[in-house]
Protein backbone atom coordinates (compact mmCIF):
# COMPACT_ATOMS: atom_id res chain seq x y z
CA UNK A 1 0.00 0.00 0.00
CA UNK A 2 1.18 3.52 -0.77
CA UNK A 3 2.01 5.30 2.42
CA UNK A 4 2.19 8.99 3.27
CA UNK A 5 5.23 9.67 5.39
CA UNK A 6 5.75 12.80 7.47
CA UNK A 7 9.24 13.84 8.51
CA UNK A 8 9.98 14.00 12.21
CA UNK A 9 8.96 17.27 13.80
CA UNK A 10 11.69 17.40 16.42
CA UNK A 11 15.35 16.52 16.38
CA UNK A 12 18.63 17.75 17.67
CA UNK A 13 20.55 16.89 14.56
CA UNK A 14 20.02 17.86 10.91
CA UNK A 15 21.19 14.47 9.70
CA UNK A 16 18.47 12.71 11.68
CA UNK A 17 15.86 14.92 10.07
CA UNK A 18 17.29 14.11 6.65
CA UNK A 19 17.26 10.38 7.36
CA UNK A 20 13.76 10.26 8.85
CA UNK A 21 11.88 9.64 5.59
CA UNK A 22 14.32 6.89 4.61
CA UNK A 23 14.03 5.27 8.03
CA UNK A 24 10.27 5.24 7.64
CA UNK A 25 10.63 3.76 4.15
CA UNK A 26 12.94 1.08 5.57
CA UNK A 27 10.38 0.22 8.26
CA UNK A 28 7.62 -0.03 5.64
CA UNK A 29 9.67 -2.41 3.47
CA UNK A 30 10.39 -4.65 6.46
CA UNK A 31 6.77 -4.52 7.64
CA UNK A 32 5.55 -5.74 4.25
CA UNK A 33 8.36 -8.33 4.08
CA UNK A 34 9.48 -6.90 0.74
CA UNK A 35 12.32 -8.96 -0.76
CA UNK A 36 12.80 -7.04 -4.04
CA UNK A 37 12.63 -3.34 -4.83
CA UNK A 38 12.00 -1.92 -8.29
CA UNK A 39 13.85 1.40 -8.29
CA UNK A 40 12.09 3.49 -10.92
CA UNK A 41 12.40 6.83 -12.68
CA UNK A 42 10.40 8.11 -15.64
CA UNK A 43 12.13 9.07 -18.88
CA UNK A 44 10.82 11.80 -21.16
CA UNK A 45 8.52 9.39 -23.00
CA UNK A 46 7.08 8.05 -19.74
CA UNK A 47 8.84 4.67 -19.87
CA UNK A 48 9.85 3.39 -16.43
CA UNK A 49 13.62 2.94 -16.24
CA UNK A 50 15.71 1.78 -13.33
CA UNK A 51 16.98 -1.30 -11.52
CA UNK A 52 15.56 -4.22 -9.56
CA UNK A 53 17.51 -4.79 -6.37
CA UNK A 54 17.24 -7.08 -3.34
CA UNK A 55 15.83 -5.15 -0.41
CA UNK A 56 19.03 -5.47 1.65
CA UNK A 57 21.12 -4.00 -1.16
CA UNK A 58 18.58 -1.21 -1.69
CA UNK A 59 18.61 -0.31 2.01
CA UNK A 60 22.40 -0.39 2.10
CA UNK A 61 22.89 1.83 -0.95
CA UNK A 62 19.90 4.11 -0.24
CA UNK A 63 18.98 4.49 -3.88
CA UNK A 64 20.72 3.87 -7.16
CA UNK A 65 22.83 5.43 -9.87
CA UNK A 66 21.81 5.59 -13.52
CA UNK A 67 23.49 7.17 -16.52
CA UNK A 68 21.90 10.54 -17.25
CA UNK A 69 21.73 9.49 -20.89
CA UNK A 70 18.65 7.30 -20.23
CA UNK A 71 16.67 10.54 -20.08
CA UNK A 72 17.58 11.28 -23.70
CA UNK A 73 16.63 7.83 -25.02
CA UNK A 74 13.80 7.68 -27.53
CA UNK A 75 10.82 5.33 -27.51
CA UNK A 76 12.64 3.20 -30.13
CA UNK A 77 15.74 2.86 -27.94
CA UNK A 78 17.81 5.28 -29.99
CA UNK A 79 19.46 8.48 -28.77
CA UNK A 80 19.41 12.06 -29.99
CA UNK A 81 22.02 13.40 -32.43
CA UNK A 82 25.57 13.50 -31.10
CA UNK A 83 25.92 17.29 -31.20
CA UNK A 84 22.89 17.76 -28.93
CA UNK A 85 23.72 14.66 -26.85
CA UNK A 86 27.22 15.86 -25.93
CA UNK A 87 26.08 19.44 -25.51
CA UNK A 88 23.44 18.50 -22.92
CA UNK A 89 25.33 15.68 -21.18
CA UNK A 90 28.80 15.22 -19.75
CA UNK A 91 31.07 13.63 -22.40
CA UNK A 92 31.96 10.92 -19.86
CA UNK A 93 28.29 9.84 -19.68
CA UNK A 94 28.32 10.27 -15.91
CA UNK A 95 25.80 8.82 -13.50
CA UNK A 96 23.04 10.74 -11.82
CA UNK A 97 22.15 10.08 -8.21
CA UNK A 98 18.65 8.63 -7.76
CA UNK A 99 17.14 8.95 -4.29
CA UNK A 100 13.98 7.13 -3.21
CA UNK A 101 10.84 9.17 -2.54
CA UNK A 102 9.40 7.89 0.73
CA UNK A 103 5.79 8.73 -0.11
CA UNK A 104 5.94 7.22 -3.61
CA UNK A 105 6.14 3.58 -2.61
CA UNK A 106 3.79 0.91 -3.93
CA UNK A 107 3.45 -2.84 -3.57
CA UNK A 108 3.47 -4.99 -6.73
CA UNK A 109 0.42 -7.27 -6.33
CA UNK A 110 1.11 -9.36 -9.43
CA UNK A 111 4.67 -10.28 -8.44
CA UNK A 112 5.44 -13.80 -7.20
CA UNK A 113 7.92 -12.56 -4.60
CA UNK A 114 6.92 -9.64 -2.28
CA UNK A 115 8.02 -6.70 -4.40
CA UNK A 116 7.70 -2.93 -4.15
CA UNK A 117 7.94 -0.09 -6.67
CA UNK A 118 9.85 2.88 -5.27
CA UNK A 119 9.85 6.01 -7.42
CA UNK A 120 13.08 8.02 -7.28
CA UNK A 121 14.08 11.64 -7.73
CA UNK A 122 17.23 12.41 -9.70
CA UNK A 123 20.14 14.68 -8.76
CA UNK A 124 23.65 15.48 -9.94
CA UNK A 125 26.71 14.91 -7.72
CA UNK A 126 26.31 18.39 -6.21
CA UNK A 127 22.75 17.59 -5.16
CA UNK A 128 21.05 19.75 -7.82
CA UNK A 129 17.87 18.34 -9.41
CA UNK A 130 18.42 16.95 -12.91
CA UNK A 131 16.75 19.38 -15.31
CA UNK A 132 15.80 16.69 -17.84
CA UNK A 133 13.84 14.63 -15.29
CA UNK A 134 10.04 14.78 -15.88
CA UNK A 135 9.32 14.51 -12.14
CA UNK A 136 11.65 17.43 -11.46
CA UNK A 137 9.91 19.47 -14.17
CA UNK A 138 6.58 19.00 -12.40
CA UNK A 139 8.16 19.84 -9.02
CA UNK A 140 9.58 23.02 -10.54
CA UNK A 141 6.11 24.12 -11.72
CA UNK A 142 4.53 23.27 -8.36
CA UNK A 143 7.16 25.41 -6.63
CA UNK A 144 5.97 28.39 -8.70
CA UNK A 145 2.51 27.95 -7.22
CA UNK A 146 3.91 27.52 -3.70
CA UNK A 147 5.79 30.82 -3.98
CA UNK A 148 2.45 32.54 -4.66
CA UNK A 149 0.79 30.82 -1.70
CA UNK A 150 -1.24 28.55 -4.00
CA UNK A 151 -1.69 24.80 -4.29
CA UNK A 152 -3.05 23.25 -7.50
CA UNK A 153 -5.55 20.40 -7.23
CA UNK A 154 -5.91 17.99 -10.16
CA UNK A 155 -8.16 15.08 -11.10
CA UNK A 156 -7.02 13.06 -14.13
CA UNK A 157 -9.21 10.90 -16.35
CA UNK A 158 -7.44 8.07 -18.18
CA UNK A 159 -8.90 6.59 -21.37
CA UNK A 160 -7.58 3.38 -22.92
CA UNK A 161 -8.45 0.49 -25.23
CA UNK A 162 -8.54 -3.21 -24.55
CA UNK A 163 -7.50 -5.20 -27.63
CA UNK A 164 -6.68 -8.71 -28.68
CA UNK A 165 -3.02 -9.58 -28.21
CA UNK A 166 -1.18 -9.32 -31.51
CA UNK A 167 2.44 -10.16 -32.28
CA UNK A 168 2.51 -8.56 -35.75
CA UNK A 169 2.63 -4.72 -35.58
CA UNK A 170 1.62 -4.53 -39.26
CA UNK A 171 -1.83 -5.92 -38.50
CA UNK A 172 -4.68 -3.64 -37.29
CA UNK A 173 -5.78 -4.15 -33.70
CA UNK A 174 -8.90 -6.24 -33.07
CA UNK A 175 -11.54 -5.90 -30.36
CA UNK A 176 -11.15 -8.59 -27.68
CA UNK A 177 -13.79 -11.20 -26.93
CA UNK A 178 -15.61 -10.57 -23.65
CA UNK A 179 -17.48 -12.87 -21.24
CA UNK A 180 -20.35 -13.28 -23.72
CA UNK A 181 -18.02 -14.96 -26.21
CA UNK A 182 -18.47 -12.14 -28.73
CA UNK A 183 -16.42 -9.10 -29.59
CA UNK A 184 -18.09 -5.73 -29.16
CA UNK A 185 -19.38 -4.07 -32.34
CA UNK A 186 -20.55 -0.51 -32.82
CA UNK A 187 -20.17 2.21 -30.25
CA UNK A 188 -21.41 1.56 -26.73
CA UNK A 189 -20.92 4.86 -24.87
CA UNK A 190 -21.56 4.52 -21.14
CA UNK A 191 -22.92 0.99 -21.62
CA UNK A 192 -22.94 -0.95 -18.35
CA UNK A 193 -23.26 -4.29 -20.09
CA UNK A 194 -20.34 -3.53 -22.40
CA UNK A 195 -18.17 -2.56 -19.43
CA UNK A 196 -19.20 -5.74 -17.58
CA UNK A 197 -17.92 -7.83 -20.49
CA UNK A 198 -14.50 -7.46 -18.89
CA UNK A 199 -15.62 -7.54 -15.27
CA UNK A 200 -13.04 -10.15 -14.12
CA UNK A 201 -10.22 -7.96 -15.47
CA UNK A 202 -11.48 -4.81 -13.78
CA UNK A 203 -12.07 -6.65 -10.50
CA UNK A 204 -8.35 -7.40 -10.53
CA UNK A 205 -7.52 -3.82 -11.50
CA UNK A 206 -9.52 -2.38 -8.59
CA UNK A 207 -8.17 -4.97 -6.13
CA UNK A 208 -4.59 -4.32 -7.19
CA UNK A 209 -5.02 -0.56 -7.17
CA UNK A 210 -6.55 -0.73 -3.69
CA UNK A 211 -3.55 -2.73 -2.49
CA UNK A 212 -1.31 -0.03 -3.98
CA UNK A 213 -3.28 2.86 -2.51
CA UNK A 214 -4.21 4.33 -5.90
CA UNK A 215 -7.15 6.74 -5.64
CA UNK A 216 -9.36 5.29 -8.38
CA UNK A 217 -12.89 6.54 -8.70
CA UNK A 218 -15.26 5.83 -11.60
CA UNK A 219 -15.12 3.26 -14.42
CA UNK A 220 -16.84 4.31 -17.65
CA UNK A 221 -17.26 2.64 -21.05
CA UNK A 222 -16.18 5.20 -23.65
CA UNK A 223 -17.21 5.63 -27.29
CA UNK A 224 -14.92 3.12 -28.99
CA UNK A 225 -15.27 -0.69 -28.92
CA UNK A 226 -13.68 -1.94 -25.66
CA UNK A 227 -12.59 1.63 -24.90
CA UNK A 228 -12.76 2.46 -21.21
CA UNK A 229 -12.08 5.37 -18.90
CA UNK A 230 -11.00 5.30 -15.27
CA UNK A 231 -11.13 8.51 -13.24
CA UNK A 232 -8.93 9.44 -10.31
CA UNK A 233 -10.08 11.36 -7.26
CA UNK A 234 -8.85 14.94 -7.06
CA UNK A 235 -5.68 15.50 -5.10
CA UNK A 236 -2.04 16.56 -5.07
CA UNK A 237 -0.58 16.92 -8.56
CA UNK A 238 2.76 15.18 -7.91
CA UNK A 239 1.15 12.29 -6.05
CA UNK A 240 -1.36 11.76 -8.86
CA UNK A 241 1.34 11.84 -11.54
CA UNK A 242 3.10 9.06 -9.59
CA UNK A 243 -0.17 7.18 -9.35
CA UNK A 244 -0.87 7.40 -13.09
CA UNK A 245 2.61 6.07 -13.82
CA UNK A 246 1.95 3.05 -11.60
CA UNK A 247 -1.65 2.65 -12.83
CA UNK A 248 -0.60 2.34 -16.48
CA UNK A 249 1.65 -0.56 -15.63
CA UNK A 250 -0.93 -2.13 -13.30
CA UNK A 251 -3.59 -2.09 -16.01
CA UNK A 252 -1.24 -3.62 -18.59
CA UNK A 253 -0.33 -6.39 -16.14
CA UNK A 254 -4.01 -7.09 -15.36
CA UNK A 255 -4.78 -7.21 -19.09
CA UNK A 256 -1.98 -9.73 -19.71
CA UNK A 257 -3.32 -11.93 -16.91
CA UNK A 258 -6.65 -12.06 -18.76
CA UNK A 259 -5.03 -12.68 -22.16
CA UNK A 260 -5.83 -9.27 -23.65
CA UNK A 261 -3.76 -6.14 -24.15
CA UNK A 262 -4.33 -2.64 -22.79
CA UNK A 263 -3.04 0.36 -24.69
CA UNK A 264 -2.80 4.07 -23.88
CA UNK A 265 -1.86 4.92 -27.45
CA UNK A 266 -3.65 8.11 -28.45
CA UNK A 267 -5.26 6.65 -31.61
CA UNK A 268 -4.81 2.87 -31.71
CA UNK A 269 -7.81 2.02 -33.89
CA UNK A 270 -8.59 3.67 -37.24
CA UNK A 271 -12.00 5.39 -37.54
CA UNK A 272 -12.57 5.12 -33.79
CA UNK A 273 -12.21 7.83 -31.13
CA UNK A 274 -8.79 8.42 -29.63
CA UNK A 275 -7.86 8.12 -25.97
CA UNK A 276 -7.29 11.24 -23.88
CA UNK A 277 -5.96 12.10 -20.44
CA UNK A 278 -8.40 14.84 -19.40
CA UNK A 279 -7.08 17.00 -16.57
CA UNK A 280 -9.45 18.75 -14.17
CA UNK A 281 -7.53 21.48 -12.38
CA UNK A 282 -8.23 24.08 -9.71
CA UNK A 283 -6.21 26.10 -7.22
CA UNK A 284 -6.60 26.71 -3.46
CA UNK A 285 -4.84 29.02 -1.03
CA UNK A 286 -2.28 27.11 1.03
CA UNK A 287 -2.91 29.20 4.15
CA UNK A 288 -6.72 28.95 4.20
CA UNK A 289 -7.60 26.07 1.87
CA UNK A 290 -10.09 28.35 0.11
CA UNK A 291 -10.53 28.01 -3.67
CA UNK A 292 -9.15 30.95 -5.66
CA UNK A 293 -11.30 30.25 -8.73
CA UNK A 294 -14.45 31.74 -7.14
CA UNK A 295 -15.21 35.23 -5.85
CA UNK A 296 -17.22 36.20 -2.77
CA UNK A 297 -20.46 35.67 -4.71
CA UNK A 298 -19.53 32.15 -5.79
CA UNK A 299 -18.95 33.23 -9.40
CA UNK A 300 -15.85 32.74 -11.54
CA UNK A 301 -13.07 34.87 -10.12
CA UNK A 302 -10.75 37.04 -12.18
CA UNK A 303 -7.91 34.66 -11.34
CA UNK A 304 -9.94 31.79 -12.82
CA UNK A 305 -10.50 33.69 -16.05
CA UNK A 306 -6.80 34.54 -16.22
CA UNK A 307 -6.00 30.86 -15.64
CA UNK A 308 -8.14 29.97 -18.66
CA UNK A 309 -6.51 32.78 -20.64
CA UNK A 310 -3.08 31.32 -19.87
CA UNK A 311 -4.20 27.88 -21.04
CA UNK A 312 -5.45 29.42 -24.28
CA UNK A 313 -2.25 31.33 -24.93
CA UNK A 314 0.36 28.76 -23.96
CA UNK A 315 -1.13 25.34 -24.80
CA UNK A 316 -0.27 25.85 -28.52
CA UNK A 317 3.35 26.49 -27.44
CA UNK A 318 3.48 23.46 -25.14
CA UNK A 319 1.47 21.04 -27.27
CA UNK A 320 4.29 18.45 -27.59
CA UNK A 321 3.95 17.82 -23.85
CA UNK A 322 0.24 17.01 -24.36
CA UNK A 323 0.62 15.30 -27.76
CA UNK A 324 4.13 13.83 -27.73
CA UNK A 325 3.98 11.39 -30.66
CA UNK A 326 3.07 11.33 -34.34
CA UNK A 327 0.13 9.15 -33.39
CA UNK A 328 -1.05 11.78 -30.88
CA UNK A 329 -2.02 14.11 -33.71
CA UNK A 330 -4.30 11.49 -35.26
CA UNK A 331 -6.74 12.35 -32.40
CA UNK A 332 -6.94 15.91 -33.65
CA UNK A 333 -9.14 15.35 -36.66
CA UNK A 334 -12.58 16.91 -37.32
CA UNK A 335 -15.54 14.99 -35.91
CA UNK A 336 -13.47 12.51 -33.90
CA UNK A 337 -14.75 13.43 -30.43
CA UNK A 338 -11.56 15.36 -29.70
CA UNK A 339 -11.54 19.17 -29.68
CA UNK A 340 -8.93 20.68 -31.99
CA UNK A 341 -9.07 24.08 -30.33
CA UNK A 342 -8.31 25.97 -27.12
CA UNK A 343 -11.73 27.58 -26.90
CA UNK A 344 -13.50 27.46 -23.56
CA UNK A 345 -17.10 27.23 -22.44
CA UNK A 346 -19.33 26.08 -19.63
CA UNK A 347 -20.55 22.49 -19.84
CA UNK A 348 -19.40 22.21 -23.47
CA UNK A 349 -17.61 19.06 -24.61
CA UNK A 350 -16.66 20.45 -28.02
CA UNK A 351 -14.17 22.94 -26.54
CA UNK A 352 -10.65 22.13 -25.47
CA UNK A 353 -11.16 23.86 -22.11
CA UNK A 354 -14.44 22.85 -20.46
CA UNK A 355 -15.78 24.37 -17.26
CA UNK A 356 -18.05 21.68 -15.74
CA UNK A 357 -21.15 22.62 -13.82
CA UNK A 358 -20.28 22.42 -10.13
CA UNK A 359 -20.80 24.04 -6.77
CA UNK A 360 -18.50 27.02 -6.08
CA UNK A 361 -16.03 25.03 -3.98
CA UNK A 362 -15.42 22.70 -6.92
CA UNK A 363 -15.01 25.39 -9.60
CA UNK A 364 -12.47 24.04 -12.08
CA UNK A 365 -11.44 23.81 -15.71
CA UNK A 366 -11.02 20.56 -17.61
CA UNK A 367 -8.15 20.49 -20.10
CA UNK A 368 -9.39 18.02 -22.74
CA UNK A 369 -6.34 18.19 -25.04
CA UNK A 370 -3.74 15.86 -23.46
CA UNK A 371 -3.56 12.38 -24.99
CA UNK A 372 -3.47 9.21 -22.91
CA UNK A 373 0.01 8.64 -24.35
CA UNK A 374 1.42 11.78 -22.71
CA UNK A 375 3.92 11.49 -19.88
CA UNK A 376 1.71 12.30 -16.84
CA UNK A 377 4.43 14.36 -15.11
CA UNK A 378 4.95 16.52 -18.19
CA UNK A 379 1.28 16.84 -19.18
CA UNK A 380 0.28 17.96 -15.67
CA UNK A 381 3.32 20.26 -15.44
CA UNK A 382 2.54 21.89 -18.80
CA UNK A 383 -1.16 22.31 -18.05
CA UNK A 384 -0.50 23.89 -14.65
CA UNK A 385 2.25 26.11 -16.06
CA UNK A 386 -0.10 27.48 -18.73
CA UNK A 387 -2.67 28.36 -16.08
CA UNK A 388 -0.02 29.86 -13.78
CA UNK A 389 1.32 32.12 -16.53
CA UNK A 390 -2.20 33.31 -17.22
CA UNK A 391 -2.66 34.22 -13.54
CA UNK A 392 0.73 35.97 -13.32
CA UNK A 393 0.48 37.78 -16.67
CA UNK A 394 -3.25 38.50 -16.19
CA UNK A 395 -4.19 37.12 -19.59
CA UNK A 396 -7.82 37.67 -20.53
CA UNK A 397 -9.54 34.71 -22.13
CA UNK A 398 -11.62 34.84 -25.29
CA UNK A 399 -15.40 34.93 -25.06
CA UNK A 400 -16.84 31.58 -23.94
CA UNK A 401 -18.27 29.45 -26.73
CA UNK A 402 -21.91 28.51 -26.78
CA UNK A 403 -22.85 25.67 -29.09
CA UNK A 404 -20.57 23.63 -31.31
CA UNK A 405 -16.87 24.55 -31.31
CA UNK A 406 -15.32 21.72 -33.31
CA UNK A 407 -14.88 23.89 -36.40
CA UNK A 408 -13.43 26.91 -34.58
CA UNK A 409 -10.15 27.98 -36.17
CA UNK A 410 -9.37 31.34 -34.55
CA UNK A 411 -7.41 29.74 -31.71
CA UNK A 412 -5.77 27.10 -33.85
CA UNK A 413 -3.42 24.49 -32.55
CA UNK A 414 -0.41 23.18 -34.47
CA UNK A 415 -1.66 20.31 -36.64
CA UNK A 416 1.63 18.41 -36.97
CA UNK A 417 4.29 17.33 -34.51
CA UNK A 418 6.98 19.20 -36.49
CA UNK A 419 5.07 22.48 -36.25
CA UNK A 420 4.39 21.92 -32.55
CA UNK A 421 8.08 21.27 -31.78
CA UNK A 422 9.13 24.45 -33.60
CA UNK A 423 6.65 26.51 -31.59
CA UNK A 424 7.87 24.99 -28.34
CA UNK A 425 11.57 25.60 -28.95
CA UNK A 426 10.95 29.17 -30.14
CA UNK A 427 8.99 30.21 -27.04
CA UNK A 428 11.30 32.11 -24.68
CA UNK A 429 8.77 31.96 -21.83
CA UNK A 430 8.71 28.15 -21.90
CA UNK A 431 12.52 28.03 -21.73
CA UNK A 432 12.52 30.57 -18.89
CA UNK A 433 10.24 28.48 -16.68
CA UNK A 434 11.05 24.88 -17.69
CA UNK A 435 14.76 25.42 -18.38
CA UNK A 436 16.63 25.66 -21.67
CA UNK A 437 18.26 22.26 -21.15
CA UNK A 438 14.90 20.50 -20.70
CA UNK A 439 13.30 22.18 -23.74
CA UNK A 440 16.25 21.38 -26.00
CA UNK A 441 16.46 17.79 -24.74
CA UNK A 442 12.73 17.14 -25.03
CA UNK A 443 12.46 18.62 -28.52
CA UNK A 444 15.53 16.65 -29.63
CA UNK A 445 14.07 13.34 -28.37
CA UNK A 446 10.74 13.95 -30.09
CA UNK A 447 12.50 15.02 -33.29
CA UNK A 448 14.61 11.85 -33.27
CA UNK A 449 11.46 9.75 -32.83
CA UNK A 450 9.79 11.57 -35.72
CA UNK A 451 12.79 11.02 -37.98
CA UNK A 452 12.60 7.32 -37.15
CA UNK A 453 8.87 7.29 -37.98
CA UNK A 454 9.48 8.86 -41.39
CA UNK A 455 11.59 5.84 -42.36
CA UNK A 456 8.50 3.61 -42.15
CA UNK A 457 6.40 3.06 -45.27
CA UNK A 458 2.72 2.72 -44.32
CA UNK A 459 0.03 0.45 -45.74
CA UNK A 460 -1.79 3.60 -46.99
CA UNK A 461 1.18 4.47 -49.18
CA UNK A 462 1.37 0.94 -50.57
CA UNK A 463 -2.37 0.85 -51.22
CA UNK A 464 -2.84 4.19 -52.95
CA UNK A 465 0.56 5.24 -54.29
CA UNK A 466 2.30 2.01 -55.26
CA UNK A 467 0.65 1.59 -58.64
CA UNK A 468 -0.99 4.99 -59.10
CA UNK A 469 1.71 7.63 -59.21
Amino acid sequence: MRQEYKPAQHSTHDEVLMNAPFDQLSAWLKEHKITEVECVISDLTGIARGKIAPTNKFLHERGMRLPESVLLQTVTGDFVDDDIYYDLLDPADIDMVCRPVANATYVVPWAIEPTAIVIHDTFDKQGNPIELSPRNVLKKVLQLYTEQGWQPIVAPEMEFYLTQRCEDPDLPLKTPVGRSGRAETGRQSFSIDAANEFDPLFEDVYDWCEAQGLDLDTLIHEDGPAQMEINFRHGDALDLADQITVFKRTLREAALKHNVAATFMAKPVADEPGSAMHLHQSVVEIATGKPVFVDADGKMSQLFLHHIGGLQKYIPKLLPMFAPNVNSFRRFLPDTSAPVNVEWGEENRTVGLRVPTSNPDAMRVENRLPGADANPYLAIAASLLCGYLGMIERIEPSAPVEGRAYERRNLRLPITLEDALVRMEECATVKQYLGDKFVRGYVAVKRAEHENFKRVISSWEREFLLLSV
